[in-house]
Order: structure tokens, then sequence, then C-alpha cells
């Protein structure tokens, strides 16, 4: 449950044209990322008449459809009603999230539903949700934590095998961004945005550590924090890029040991990898995670707008542009030493792809594509 952008391996290069598997045309422009293993792949959509979310499942090696669990689910939510929030495979099960609250937990094999609820119905949310739902569900030590976003409930542990609640934590709305788990000073906890503000909570009780406002109101908090040796690192649109240190007892020090103004991403998430901090907002920042968050380069280039998801092993970074995959050597170096282009529509990509081994899978305006890299 990093859920740092890091990856085993990436390839040396990249050939000029990707090496499809296969395709699998789409109704609708999706948001939500993609899972998947070496046998499954899961993704949530729309049906045609855009009334119904649909969680799908694909073999991974043919692109097969292998079951489709349907919910009636209508609204009218900015940039359209589709699932946001990335499934979540744990073994034999995948938890789902829709844009308008449904909760599924879903047999991964057969497309069984073990259980389900709507959050949004259950719960109901301390404020209006232009954006819906958009945070990943998160598995920690037999609880899946999800942000309903009540004030009574604006997290809340669920049991995993049954949905019954364990515990609740009072709040605000949610964020449009996901949670993560570290330690944290000596203290092992979720880190996360509400609506309005950071904050710690404790995993077996869901009491909240800590919060932090930030100087500036007003951020939509869609960028995911990172956990970087024992501090944490979190970017966003009003209040720039910063570096939260951390006292006993777990709780965060509101002082950041680092800044940058310049860094201001609405969506895009840093990746940090060899003491660097990737991360793309028009440009490609790279920026000195060790020492003051200084830039040290950043790139302009046509696959760039104002969201790329980044994904990095300890040698090569993938920066997933606009309809194409930009790589480099993560050694600090500026040039861009291959790109591929995956969509013939230049188009920012928003559904974060997944890899599994040398497959990518990835999503385009209209179609899921799985590559050989």
């Amino acid at each position: 449950m990093s859920r740092d952008g890091r990856v085993r391996e990436l390839p040396a290069t990249l050939t000029e044209n990707p090496g499809v598997l296969w395709e699998l045309p789409l109704a609708h422009t999706g948001l939500g990322g993609i899972a998947a293993t070496d046998r499954y792949v899961v993704f949530g959509d729309r049906d045609l008449d855009d009334f119904h979310d649909c969680f799908r499942c694909c073999d991974a090696d043919t692109g097969r459809l292998l079951w489709d669990v349907q919910r009636l689910s209508i609204g009218a939510l900015d940039y359209g009603n589709s699932p946001r929030a990335t499934p979540l495979i744990d073994g034999d099960r995948v938890f789902c999230l829709g844009a308008h609250g449904a909760l599924l937990c879903i047999n991964l094999a057969h497309g069984k539903v073990i259980w389900e609820q709507n959050l949004r119905d259950k719960f109901q949310p301390a404020a209006d949700l232009p954006w819906g739902y958009c945070g990943s569900p998160l598995l920690i030590d037999g609880r899946l934590i999800v942000a309903p976003g009540a004030a009574e409930a604006s997290l809340v542990a669920l049991n995993p095998d049954t949905g019954a609640i364990i515990w609740t934590s009072r709040g605000t709305g949610p964020s449009y961004g996901s949670l993560i788990v570290g330690k944290f000073g000596d203290q092992r906890q979720i880190v996360g945005h509400d609506a309005d503000s950071l904050g710690g909570w404790d995993i077996q009780t869901g009491r909240r550590l800590w919060t932090v406002k930030p100087t500036v109101a007003g951020d939509f908090n869609v960028p995911t924090p990172v956990a970087h040796e024992g501090r944490l690192l979190v970017t966003t649109e009003n209040n720039g890029t910063r570096l939260y240190p951390f006292t006993n007892g777990g709780r965060i020090d509101a002082r950041p040991v680092a800044y940058n103004s310049q860094l201001r991403p609405n969506m895009s998430s840093p990746v940090v990898v060899n003491g660097r901090v990737y991360c793309v907002n028009r440009f490609l920042y790279c920026l000195d995670g060790t020492d003051g968050l200084n830039e040290l380069w950043r790139i302009r280039d046509s696959a760039l707008s104002d969201y790329a998801a980044i994904i990095a092993s300890d040698e090569r970074i993938i920066v997933v542009g606009n309809g194409q995959l930009l790589l480099l050597n993560a050694d600090g170096s500026k040039n861009i030493i291959a790109r591929q282009r995956i969509f013939e529509e230049d188009l920012p990509l928003y559904s974060h792809p997944a890899i599994v081994g040398r497959h990518l899978y990835i999503r385009g305006e209209k179609k899921l594509v799985c590559t050989e890299l």
C-alpha cells in the first residue's frame, strides 16, 4: 500500500511502435486507474446510457471479458460519471468504488458480489461532491479504509470480509485524492487529505492524530502524498510542494523542512527515486529531495500538459503523457532517451496505467490497450 509510483523494473528503451497484445473498445472516457495481476485486469466503466457503473474484469493475456458487474448509479458530475477510484485487488477479491458511492467487494475469478453498500446513501457526505468519490480504497491490518466524508464518518474502517463497520472518524468531506499508510515519527498511521486539511489517523481506532491546515485555502487535494525517508512529501496547486518532518508520537511538525513554490500540480502525484522528486504540471519537474526541494531542472514537451502519471524503477522513469510514453534515466539526467506513441489522440491520459512484468495496461479515450514493454 505504498502508493509511491514505484516498480521493480522498467525497460532500457522503448520501441517506436508499441507491441500491442490486445485492445478492448470502451463506451466512455474513464478517469479511474487500472488494477491488474498476471491473470486479471479490472477497471471501472459506464454503460452506453450512462445510467450504471460497470466494473469489468478481463483476462490479462487475451483481453477477453470475464465478468461485468453493473449497478444503477445516476447523476451528473463534472467530467462525467465514470468511476474515479482505482480498484483494489486483494488475493481472490477486488474492491471497486464508483463516483456516486457504490462500493462493492467482488470475487475476482467469477465476478460474484460478496458484499456491497453505497457510501453516499449510508453516510450522507457533509458537502456536495461535484467530482464524486475519487479516493481509492485502502486495505491495511484487516481494515478497508474509505472516506465517505460525513460529519460523523469522515473516514471509515470496514471489515473487508463482510463490509461491517469497525470504526468511524468524525470530520469533514473527502478530498479528491487517496490515502496512504506509512511510519512517521514512531507511529504507523493512515495519512492523507480531507476536504480542507492534511491529517493522520490511528489505524486501529480511527482517532485523528494531527491536523495541518494549509496557508492558502482552496486546494482540491488531488495529488497523493508520498512517504519519503520518514517524512511526508505533499504537493497541491495553491500551497506548492512541502516536506514535513515528524516528532516522536507520530505527530507532524507543521513547519516544513523544505518548500518549493514553483511545483504546484492540480492533479499529478509526485514520485521519489534516488533522492529526487519528479512530477508533472505542464513541465516535467525534477527537484532535489534531500536539500530544500530545490529545482534541478524542468522539461517542456508536447507530451506534457496539466496531468501525467509517473512510474519509476531505481534505474528508469516512464512519464505517461498525452497519448504517449516518455522514458528517462533515473540518475537525475534531463534527457528523454526514448518515446513511444500508444494512442492517436494527443490528449491527457487521466486513468493511471498498471504494469505487471512487461505488460502495460493503459486506457485511452476509446479503448483499453495491453502492450508489451
